[in-house]
């Protein structure tokens, strides 16, 4: 795979070293154990995959490469680059601006644009009404657009659907800035409506057999259908794709939902002339990802820490899952680690921060499950793995863990 040539402060010695060893390891990534490092007091069980993707690490690459190269020019950010606050903010320190906030609204007019101002398409991609309005004002929309190359292949396959007369279902949540651009490229080629969850996907497919009023649907998926949606015409031939970054298990659930209500409607036997197989939309990190993390879930750990930009996607769901076997503080940084006995912490149902208490258990050996999402810089997981080591006495060095990495089995 590519290497990509990104700033070395976003890189770390210890996280960057235990990656690496588990690579010579398990080149074909067949082992989503996790890593054991043992400093003696404490015992961090590190996910197997975690930290920066392929297309967080191009944009990335691409963003700094326009700092350089446009030395003197203006140049602007069309949103948050990615959903990690530290990264954008040393974007913003080199003099990148955002023109539109993460709903879309404009923080700078598009009118004080100039043809030789750069503007920066994020990882996200952005919706097609967007990029016509850049090109109008002559804004070379191509010479760094970092899309991710896993959200094309999304709206690749949204095209083939649409040449197939299928009504695409999204699998995302519609206001954010993936689904929105993937939702504009679908609606071009296919009727498209969006649904968070399996809920939604329920309701669609009662409309689907009958069992609710078609008309409900512009109401209950108002601002999340196509605007050529006919109820009547397009839910006959489906097919589903997703927001990359969605659980791959709620993805799945939501197209074998779709596909078993076309064969209880049309039969089995005609299933292929109603639903189309996509379940190869989800991109490889956010696989390797939330698979390392049910790695994780199988440890015997007191509690779980995962770092990351609090309106990640796919970070909230490693933090999902998780919540399932341990205690589990998502942070932004290691200064949420306020001090041995407080942190501060994201609460992702009640969608605030809070402090807890007494959070590292008073045992002999104290185990903590570390991960990050796929927007974190592995420097900020060294220097949270570091914060927690202060507060351990007569830990073994670095050094010494490093050369005894055990792999939990």
């Amino acid at each position: 795979m590519k290497e990509f040539d990104i700033p070395k402060f976003y890189r770390s010695p210890i996280i960057s070293k235990v990656k690496n060893m588990r690579k010579v390891m398990d080149p074909r990534k067949k082992d989503f154990t996790p890593t054991i490092l043992d400093f003696g007091p404490v015992r961090f069980h590190i996910a197997r995959h975690f930290g920066f993707c392929f297309g967080v690490e191009n944009a990335i690459e691409i963003s700094y490469k326009a700092i350089v190269e446009n030395r003197g020019k203006r140049i602007f950010l069309l949103s948050q680059m990615i959903h990690n606050p530290n990264v954008n903010a040393d974007l913003l320190d080199n003099g990148i601006r955002f023109l539109q906030d993460t709903e879309g609204n404009e923080l700078i007019s598009f009118d004080e644009l100039r043809p030789n101002d750069v503007v920066i398409v994020p990882a996200f991609g952005a919706p097609i009404e967007t990029i016509v309005k850049l090109e109008a004002k002559g804004v070379d929309v191509k010479a760094y657009n970092t899309t991710c190359p896993f959200v094309e292949k999304v709206w690749n396959r949204s095209k083939k659907l649409g040449e197939t007369e299928h009504s695409i279902i999204i699998h995302g949540k519609h206001n954010h800035e993936e689904t929105r651009a993937t939702f504009s490229h679908s609606s071009s080629n296919a009727p498209s409506v969006v649904v968070r969850d399996i809920e939604d996907t329920a309701v669609l497919m009662d409309m689907v057999l009958g069992k609710r009023p078609k008309e409900e649907f512009y109401t209950y998926f108002d601002g999340k259908h196509s605007e050529d949606f006919d109820v009547n015409q397009h839910l006959d031939r489906l097919g589903v794709v997703n927001q990359t970054t969605m659980l791959a298990t709620e993805t799945q659930e939501i197209a074998d939902f779709v596909k078993q209500t076309m064969i209880e409607k049309y039969g089995e036997e005609n299933l292929k002339d109603h639903f189309a197989d996509t379940r190869d939309t989800l991109c490889y990190a956010t696989n390797d990802n939330q698979n390392s993390t049910y790695g994780l879930m199988k440890s015997n750990a007191d509690l779980a820490i995962v770092v990351g930009g609090y309106n990640s996607s796919n970070t909230t769901h490693l933090v999902e899952l998780l919540e399932e076997s341990y205690p589990t503080y998502f942070i932004n940084t290691e200064d949420d680690i306020l001090n041995r006995n407080e942190i501060s912490h994201f609460d992702i149902h009640k969608k605030v921060v809070k402090k807890s208490t007494d959070f590292i258990p008073s045992h002999e050996v104290v185990d903590i499950v570390l991960t990050s999402g796929a927007s974190c810089p592995d420097a900020v997981v060294d220097r949270v793995l570091h914060k927690f080591l202060d507060y351990f006495n007569e830990t073994k060095t670095v050094k010494e863990v490093l050369s005894n990495i055990e792999v939990k089995n």
